[in-house]
């Protein structure tokens, strides 16, 4: 797709690199590394299998005394992918073949860690398990079986606000700003914002990966019945959206009238119901205790339960489901549910 390989392209630059994990990946690890040493992966180092994912990219960055390797599945589909964990286990095998073929082991022979990043722009909230082990069914009574875990981080970019964008000095989050924009207005002042940032001569690579996404992937997909004139520059860009900003921003109302009455079409015959909701969220609440039943025990989900029961928010429920997997201890996970919840020690605030 034409979507992917534009944010190939962005997220080939260091600058962005660095800002997607200065700013969205908030796990300690990051604090320890030094992101001027980030670099990527030379082809040579990945095995054949991998090396044909063209729309993946592949980082290193130094830790203590070796590489820790960030591999950035940039997938961009209309639906939730449920064995996403079963896809980066495949390729992070891969990757580990080649390093092992290529001899870049860290000390001891042993592997490097890999953290696995997915960005998703779809309409829907990512849902599926970020954890392979909470796709496998339990083991039958004197079964012991290793578990595989294999955990990634996934970055749903329609969860992102305004207000949470906003006020952040960061490439990524300009790139956030326009995919969640709603006028032509609301790409002018991020635009001005990314020209300010990126004005230095040594920025150019960078300033045409945008406007090469700009103009073959966010403004067709905007204004699909417009010619977009092409363009090399973000000040071209900002130029031609101030010539035409009152034409294209009624064909842009236009079109948004046109996709919400589709989807009120749409949702009226696959829902119908209110039942049909509750009978979802059921099921999210189902999947969250059974992942909590897997991570912190049965005495976990037990507490967990009768605060999950009145949450019908998804977007807490998917907050939650984060938790699982980055919440350090039993203790840190009920903090942040109880929390988000507006609940504290038991009782309702």
């Amino acid at each position: 797709m034409e979507h992917d390989h534009s944010y190939k392209l962005l997220f080939s630059h260091r600058e962005m690199m660095a800002d997607l994990l200065r700013g969205f990946v908030t796990a300690a690890w990051v604090q320890a590394v030094d992101l001027g040493t980030l670099e990527r992966v030379p082809s040579s180092q990945i095995s054949d299998d991998l090396r044909e994912r063209d729309d993946d990219i592949l980082w290193r960055v130094r830790w203590r005394d070796g590489w820790l390797y960030i591999y950035l599945l940039v997938e961009f589909q209309s639906t939730v992918y449920r064995y996403m964990a079963v896809r980066l286990m495949t390729y992070i095998g891969l990757l580990y073949e080649g390093l092992i073929r290529s001899r870049q082991l860290m000390p001891h022979y042993r592997l490097p860690p890999v953290v696995p990043i997915v960005l998703y722009n779809g309409r829907e909230c990512w849902t599926a398990p970020v954890d392979i082990a909470m796709l496998m069914a339990e083991a039958p009574d004197g079964l012991t079986i290793p578990t595989p875990h294999v955990s990634y981080l996934v970055l749903d970019i329609g969860r992102y606000s305004e207000r949470d964008l906003a006020p952040l000095s960061n490439l990524v989050a300009a790139l956030f700003r326009l995919e969640n924009s709603n006028t032509p207005a609301e790409v002018q002042q991020v635009l001005a914002v990314l020209i300010a940032w990126l004005r230095d001569p040594s920025q150019e690579s960078l300033r045409r990966a945008f406007a090469v996404w700009l103009r073959r992937v966010l403004l067709p997909a905007r204004l699909p019945t417009v010619f977009i004139p092409e363009v090399q520059e973000l000040v071209e860009v900002q130029t031609m959206l101030a010539e035409r900003v009152i034409e294209w921003s009624q064909q842009w109302k236009e079109e948004g009238l046109r996709e919400g009455r589709q989807e009120g079409r749409q949702e009226g015959r696959q829902e119908g119901r209110q039942e049909g909701r509750q009978e979802g969220l059921a099921a999210e609440r189902a999947l969250l205790l059974r992942q909590v039943r897997i991570r912190f025990g049965e005495a976990c989900a037990t507490m967990l339960a009768p605060l999950l029961a009145d949450c019908e928010e998804t977007a807490i429920l998917a907050d939650i489901g984060e938790w699982i997997i980055t919440s350090a201890s039993e203790t840190a996970f009920l903090a942040h549910v109880r929390a988000s919840l507006g609940v504290s020690d038991g009782h309702q605030a």
